[in-house]
């Protein structure tokens, strides 16, 4: 289980994130046309995961927008922005933030996605929602880097992922 705080307030997850240079976990997220996609339909591609409670709070949306910005140059590279929000809720951020250069994904049906990463916040007021994570994937399905944010309300390090997947 990994520690992190909320606003100061150390709560848990209920594992951690896989290890770098191990195989990454498939898993089974739905898209916002509400079909299913796996960490297979993205094979031979490097793939940032950018995880988070909510797209609906300031530090979740900001980190859409800026992964959204920065992966436009990025060669053979998807960022899938994850949260347990409703695809309609995340199709409806996206459209009205102009965001087109990454593709979000919902855990609303189920955990296996948070149970494969390990990354479910267990306790405190956002128990049951993904805490802020990224995790990196090369074209080979081996993790290259992640980080589990330490203070759920901080956006995390684009420029040590970005490094990473180059």
């Amino acid at each position: 289980m990994a520690t992190i705080t909320f606003k100061g307030t150390e709560v848990h997850t209920t594992g951690e994130l896989p290890s770098v240079g191990s195989q990454a976990p498939d898993f089974k997220l739905t898209a916002g046309n509400l079909s299913d996609k796996t960490l297979a339909d993205y094979q031979g591609k490097k793939v940032i995961l950018n995880i988070f409670p909510s797209i609906d709070t300031g530090t979740c949306a900001a980190s859409v927008r800026t992964f959204n910005q920065k992966a436009a140059g990025l060669d053979n590279t998807v960022v899938l922005c994850i949260s347990k929000d409703l695809p309609f809720a995340q199709g409806r951020f996206c459209a009205a933030e102009g965001i087109s250069n990454v593709e979000t994904l919902s855990e609303y049906k189920d955990g296996n996605f948070s149970d494969a990463y390990q990354l479910k916040i267990s306790d405190g007021p956002l128990a049951g929602l993904l805490s802020r994570a990224v995790v990196v994937i090369d074209e080979n399905g081996k993790v290259r880097y992640t980080e589990q944010v330490s203070e759920i309300a901080d956006e995390p390090n684009y420029d040590a992922a970005l490094t990473a997947i180059a």
